[in-house]
């Protein structure tokens, strides 16, 4: 946004009703000048429509899948190559959209930007954007596609033993597409990506819109693959430990080694590093201070969706402008919310039960 622009914003919050002339009169432009300011200010989306109403308050960005969650979980200890008794469950999915609804939930602003299909979980993913509060007007929507689904197998103890992504659909949000949404990228206080996206899509965002701040979920090895060449324009990534080391090329076995492959990713242009080590803890690293958290005993009714919680608790940190360790420990504490519950998210996610949470963490330490 220009200093112009910056100005005539300031000038419509106190009247949206200005009328162009009053407003040329009080900066002492032309009409048209104005008239010419106030369209790109539209165009950028800093004001929503007629009566120059303005946009209200900063938002997080996310660009990423959304899905269908079939989960299977064993009565017993899981056996191979056989029909197991359990149970089997349909939730909302996809990291793009679990991220997104997390900070939601944590009293983060966001938009979505994601593609689905016009089928029944289509249209249930839509309704429950609008129930919670998650803007998802700028996804995209396809008349006859099938929405993606991710189907996964817990072991008896409640990780994740295998799961199939069918997530075809996420190729169909093409760099045309997302040049349409150029505006809503560049107002957005950051951005989240997850590698469900098409490497084109990917360097496209980062390489266009290098002035951004872009927090990246690695999702999984093959996927992180995909965004090695230009992993260095992401501001933030959180891989696990064998994501960290297949992007770096450097074994980890210790916290040397730990710092080794942080050192290689600052030197590619990251800033801030998290290695997710599961019930080991997170290493973090900003290339000044890093550290290595080891969380207390947590009582796991399901981890599928701590990385998602994870992520989303980085993100309240870095929007209440915390250091990278105190973003750590929120991010943690988010994720032993989501441990605690059977669903992807949990529902009780709330900005006050995580800063419960963090005393607990706290108080342990």
């Amino acid at each position: 946004m220009t200093n112009r622009e910056q100005e005539i914003l300031e000038i419509l919050k106190q009247n949206p009703l200005i009328s162009q002339n009053e407003l040329a009169d009080q900066l002492g432009i032309t009409r048209s000048s104005a008239a010419v300011h106030i369209t790109n200010l539209m165009k950028k989306g800093h004001i929503l429509g007629k009566g120059y109403i303005v946009r209200d308050g900063a938002y997080v960005c996310v660009i990423g899948g959304s899905n269908i969650d079939i989960q299977g979980v064993p009565n017993n200890t899981l056996i191979f190559r056989d029909s197991n008794i359990g149970s089997v469950k349909s939730t909302l999915g996809g990291v793009g959209r679990n991220i997104a609804e997390n900070m939601v939930k944590l009293g983060l602003k966001t938009k979505l930007i994601s593609v689905i299909g016009d089928d029944l979980y289509g249209q249930k993913i839509l309704e429950e954007a609008r129930q919670i509060g998650l803007d998802m007007q700028d996804t995209l929507v396809l008349k006859g596609e099938q929405t993606s689904t991710y189907l996964s197998i817990l072991d008896e103890t409640k990780d994740m033993a295998v799961a199939i992504s069918h997530m075809d659909i996420c190729d169909r949000m093409t760099v045309e597409f997302i040049k349409s949404k150029k505006h809503i990228i560049e107002n957005a206080e950051f951005c989240v990506i997850d590698t469900n996206l098409s490497p084109d899509v990917l360097k496209y965002i980062l390489n266009t819109h290098k002035e951004q701040k872009f927090l990246l979920d690695t999702v999984s090895t093959a996927k992180a693959m995909k965004i090695k060449e230009v992993i260095g324009l992401c501001h933030t990534i959180k891989p696990n430990l064998i994501e960290a080391q297949s992007l770096s090329g450097i074994e980890i076995k210790d916290e040397k080694d730990m710092l080794s492959a942080a050192a290689y990713f600052h030197g590619l242009g990251v800033s801030n590093v998290f290695i997710s080590m599961g019930k080991d803890g997170v290493f973090y690293s900003d290339g000044k201070v890093s550290g290595m958290l080891k969380p207390p005993t947590v009582k796991v009714v399901s981890a599928t969706g701590a990385g998602d919680a994870f992520l989303a608790g980085i993100a309240l940190g870095y929007a209440q402008g915390e250091d990278i360790k105190s973003a750590t420990l929120m991010a943690m504490a988010a994720s032993f919310i989501a441990l605690e519950h059977e669903d992807t998210i949990n529902p009780y996610m709330s900005e006050e039960l995580l800063l419960e949470k963090l005393k607990e963490i706290n108080h342990v330490k």
